[in-house]
């Protein structure tokens, strides 16, 4: 289903707004007082019950009550079940609080509302605010110029940030996003007097990269994309299978000093380098550079992060 964005009830809708206000200044209490009064009203209205869940579990958090946080998962299961495709993000919360069960934290769903309704003012935030480098960084880790790429695939390109810094080094372009909102704006980017892209799709990137025939590109790129991935080793299985022996993969990821990929509470996984030297060793992959970078700021605090470049070795 697609996200609410009323609950056909203006009185519901007004105590749902002044519950966010709260939640959104600290005042948990009030916050879920709030949504429990717009859930009188509207008990099917997925938003109140998110923002109930968030916020007995910052009460939960606060008092350390064990029954608090056993209400703030009642109620993102409330959500779930009205929602089940999860355009709300309501599972990320849950695997936050051990009760995610086997689904991805971050459903395509969920991806893809949100980016949609960041599209229009997805460049001016994430490079003025947020000080996004990810795609020079990118560009920067491939071996100089004169070195091209006949073929590359730009995974979640957005609205074409990373295609715009490697253009000049690539004969044909494709751009793949979630995003039907990203890929719109995408597709209006020229170069030189061209379009920016030679070829886009929509879709995820497990899907995008299984219907990519075999040995077919000389280079993947992922700037910011891989931190809306728990588990590297299947995507990268995906990448060695289409990229040519000899072929290039190159991406950013939020790191962290622990083991494996771990959810953030700013809803992306960051990855420890153990977990990405596996996946890449896994998907015969050879790792030829890992080195740390800032990716962005947040809260006016750099990022930790990796720059990654593989390299295909195995036939």
């Amino acid at each position: 289903m697609a996200t609410q964005h009323s609950s056909g009830d203006l009185l519901a809708d007004r105590r749902y707004r002044y519950a966010e206000a709260c939640l959104a200044d600290g005042d948990h209490a009030g916050a879920a007082d709030l949504a429990e009064q717009a859930l009188e009203i509207a008990p099917r209205y997925a938003p109140a019950w998110l923002v109930l869940g968030r916020s007995r579990e910052g009460l939960a958090v606060r008092g350390d009550d064990p029954a608090l946080r056993a209400a703030a998962t009642r109620a993102y299961a409330c959500a779930l079940d009205i929602d089940p495709d999860d355009t709300l993000g309501v599972r990320a919360h849950l695997v936050r609080l051990g009760e995610g069960g086997d689904l991805p934290a971050l459903s395509p769903a969920y991806v893809r509302a949100l980016f949609d309704g960041y599209a229009p003012r997805f460049e001016r935030h994430l490079v003025d605010g947020l000080g996004y480098i990810g795609p020079q960084l990118v560009h920067d880790a491939l071996p100089p110029e004169p070195e091209r790429f006949d073929v590359a695939l730009d995974l979640g390109c957005g609205t074409g940030l990373m295609g715009a810094a490697i253009r000049d080094r690539v004969g044909h372009l494709t751009g793949v996003d979630l995003s039907p909102g990203m890929l719109a704006l995408a597709r209006t980017k020229m170069q030189n007097g061209q379009p920016l892209y030679d070829r886009v799709a929509e879709g995820d990137l497990a899907a995008f990269l299984g219907a990519e025939p075999s040995e077919s590109a000389d280079l993947c790129l992922a700037a910011d994309v891989l931190i809306y991935v728990a588990d590297l080793a299947p995507v990268l299985k995906q990448v060695a299978r289409v990229l040519r022996p000899g072929g290039l993969a190159a991406f950013t990821v939020q790191s962290h000093d622990g083991d494996d990929g771990v959810l953030g509470a700013d809803g992306r996984y960051a990855h420890a380098d153990a977990h990405v030297t596996a996946a890449a060793s896994g998907a015969g992959l050879e790792v030829l550079r890992l080195h740390e970078a800032d990716v962005r700021r947040e809260g006016g605090r750099p990022v930790q992060g990796r720059v990654v470049v593989l390299h295909r070795t195995r036939r």
